[in-house]
């Protein structure tokens, strides 16, 4: 699961503290359920992913905790989008309309995976993001290769390709990406992608070369536990 914190960070630092008493049930009891959530949503267990979400949404809620509910829809609406779900993000934007004051690392990192990167301050970003917002588009492919964090990765290069900007080089790593780490969703939506630009350059043996191993995901799919 650790693998997951990229896109569950602010809550999981929030829920974490700094020494002194320990964090109330609430904080970590949702940081546990979230990340719970991205592991089932990335491998395609969709009820149990959901049944995590709303657990996480409900011990927020409980707790009357308009910011850290916001947070949760906002790792769930960047976990869908790595997964090339263009998820808008309606529900956090509805929470932070709530808010006094939203809190801007939020407000960039909501900016950032809904792809309004225009002059948007990297330095309100996670680390591993940085790279992506301040590279040209020609390097952009470097930048994402760069990224230590497979979940995060996987991430901008769904938003390289919804911003059109993605090559072959980038689909062939966020492929990679997806099977090195058992996501079965994001795997399945990249290998079907790369199927249909196969079939749109006339590549018959790539194209049935993916076929295959789209059977072999699908297949293993419906017998896994």
């Amino acid at each position: 699961m650790k693998r997951l914190i990229a896109l569950a960070l602010p809550l999981l630092l929030a829920a974490c503290g700094s020494g002194g008493p320990p964090p109330p049930d609430w904080k970590t009891d949702s940081a546990d359920l979230i990340t719970r959530y991205q592991k089932h949503a990335l491998r395609g267990e969709n009820a149990l992913a959901e049944r995590y979400f709303q657990q996480a949404v409900g011990a927020t809620g409980a707790a009357g905790r308009v910011r850290e509910t916001a947070r949760l829809w906002l790792v769930r609406c960047a976990t869908r989008r790595a997964m090339l779900i263009d998820d808008p993000c309606a529900e956090y934007t509805e929470l932070a309309a709530n808010q006094a004051k939203p809190d801007a690392e939020d407000e960039a990192y909501f900016r950032f995976v809904t792809l309004r990167w225009q002059d948007l301050d990297p330095s309100l970003l996670p680390r591993q993001h940085r790279a992506i917002l301040g590279t040209d588009a020609a390097r952009r492919h470097e930048a994402l290769a760069a990224i230590d964090d497979p979940l995060a990765r996987l991430l901008d290069a769904s938003l390289l390709i919804m911003r059109g900007e993605a090559g072959p080089a980038t689909l062939s790593l966020a492929t990679e990406t997806a099977s090195s780490n058992g996501w079965r969703h994001p795997l399945l939506t990249y290998l079907k992608l790369q199927q249909r630009q196969a079939t749109a350059r006339g590549d018959h043996a790539d194209e049935a070369r993916l076929a295959r191993r789209i059977r072999l995901v699908e297949e293993n799919i419906a017998v896994s536990p």
